[in-house]
């Protein structure tokens, strides 16, 4: 039986979550076990759903109970819904809600690096990268051209932001991904080498290999990694990397986003073996 309450209090303690609790307050690193996260759309709500995350509570437009979050509702049981016209819930949110729904979810605990690449073929590797709309493109980008996983370097944001989460279209609910440990890139350069990975920083610098250089997609394993916005992958990560590898351009363009770099490079690098 749906729990659905009513908002009439804007001040409710329950709404909090929703409403009143920055991004950092959410990751709760004093008390892991408690930490949440909120994925927006029922789209990406269902994609955490069946990755195992467990709900907390709904906030969605009222519309909705008997609409495109009907069975939304049903895979929650009977944690608490709470509703309210359009116009109310993005007064309490302060924004106006993607598909008028929102989710607030557990934390998942994240997998070792060894347990995310143990089978796979691609990863990405990104570093530093600060901006949560390019993390979630990165992601979207990363399940539609077969990578098998990703690893952030601990200064990366945080994967599960709710605008990361929503641009990514719920893609990080699909692809293993996890932080690399110790410092960066000492320990993790060296643990991509224990795993067995040839790496490939996407960089414009001198003697580069062309992203389309067969001797790339003939690597048994590979990671690709993508730097920072604005600077880019740092010297000392270029310099330990088995290649470094350009995308050419034209027209005097002297780079891409690197969320649309990522793109390319997934495309060029992520085919099936010749």
């Amino acid at each position: 039986m749906p729990n659905i309450i009513e908002i009439t209090n804007f001040h409710a303690p329950e709404l909090d979550v929703y409403a009143r609790l920055t991004e950092n307050q959410l990751v709760n690193r004093a008390d892991p076990e408690n930490a949440l996260f909120i994925a927006e759309s029922p789209n990406v709500i269902h994609r955490a759903l069946d990755a195992g995350c467990v709900p907390v509570s709904l906030l969605l437009e009222r519309k909705h109970i008997e609409g495109q979050a009907t069975s939304l509702i049903e895979r929650c049981g009977e944690l608490p819904v709470y509703t309210a016209p359009l116009s109310v819930l993005t007064e309490l949110t302060g924004f106006p809600l993607t598909r008028g729904v929102l989710c607030a979810m557990r934390r998942p605990k994240l997998p070792e690096p060894e347990d995310v690449c143990r089978a796979a073929r691609r990863i990405a590797v990104l570093e530093n990268v600060m901006n949560p709309t390019n993390l979630g493109a990165i992601f979207r980008s990363a399940a539609a051209l077969n990578l098998d996983a990703v690893l952030l370097t601990p200064a990366c944001t945080d994967a599960l932001y709710r605008r990361c989460v929503r641009v990514s279209m719920g893609t990080v609910f699909q692809i293993p991904w996890t932080y690399l440990r110790g410092r960066w890139p000492e320990d993790g350069m060296a643990l991509l080498k224990q795993m067995g990975f040839r790496t490939a920083a996407m960089a414009l610098c001198e003697n580069t290999v062309s992203i389309d250089d067969p001797v790339l997609l003939a690597e048994p394993k590979l990671a690709i990694l993508l730097g920072t916005e604005g600077d880019g992958l740092a010297d000392g990560t270029i310099a330990g990397c088995d290649y470094t590898v350009k995308i050419p351009m034209s027209h005097g363009v002297d780079s891409l986003n690197v969320a649309a770099a990522s793109a390319v490079a997934f495309y060029q690098l992520c085919k099936p073996n010749p």
